[in-house]
């Protein structure tokens, strides 16, 4: 068999090396976008980052409007909490349990676990069933006894977050004017 040789047709007046030199060009324009696509991932991870501190922020600054005055709402509620923390941890690695509390009321008998989020979601109030769902597995271990109760905060709560969160059992915290209203379970609160 003879070998075919093909030779490239370059439209006239282009030689090798002008292809060459083109395709020299498009590769540094490739890493030109390469790098501008990683500066522009650097830039959004700074953004995300700066707007996650400043979520936690206001955080700590909704906690720090409700927390203190938790103990005497609850109490005209009927609820006589002897002691109040915030952000309460519990860790067992053992047995794989970890988790926050944002505020933890509690008295001989019974617990309440407090979540505060500046908009609450309904996300967030199953995040808050699984964490008592923990707590109630945590005590068990322990021999605990008490009955844990849950309740949810919000600076912003919408109208299907109000009636879920009310429908599951958990004590509704959010804004009235200057001050916060606690708004009961729909049925009885749902104990853990």
């Amino acid at each position: 068999m003879e070998a075919v040789q093909t030779q490239i047709d370059y439209p006239k007046g282009i030689g090798f090396e002008q292809v060459w030199a083109t395709l020299e060009s498009v590769a540094q324009m490739h890493k030109e976008t390469a790098l501008s696509l990683k500066d522009t991932e650097q830039v959004v991870k700074e953004i995300g980052k700066r707007l996650g501190d400043f979520t936690n922020s206001f955080g700590d600054v909704v906690e720090h409007l409700i927390a203190p005055n938790l103990l005497e709402k609850f109490k005209a509620l009927g609820f006589d909490f002897e002691e109040a923390s915030t952000r309460h941890k519990i860790r067992n690695k053992k047995n794989d349990i970890s988790f926050e509390i944002d505020v933890f009321l509690q008295n001989g008998d019974t617990a309440m676990l407090v979540e505060i989020k500046a908009n609450l979601t309904i996300s967030d109030i199953n995040k808050h069933t699984t964490r008592l769902e923990k707590m109630r597995k945590w005590a068990d271990l322990r021999g605990d006894k008490r009955h844990f109760l849950g309740a949810v905060a919000g600076i912003v709560v919408e109208d299907d977050e109000r009636e879920y969160a009310l429908n599951q059992g958990f004590f509704l915290i959010e804004p009235s004017g200057e001050d916060y209203n606690i708004t009961p379970p729909y049925n009885k609160p749902k104990e853990w």
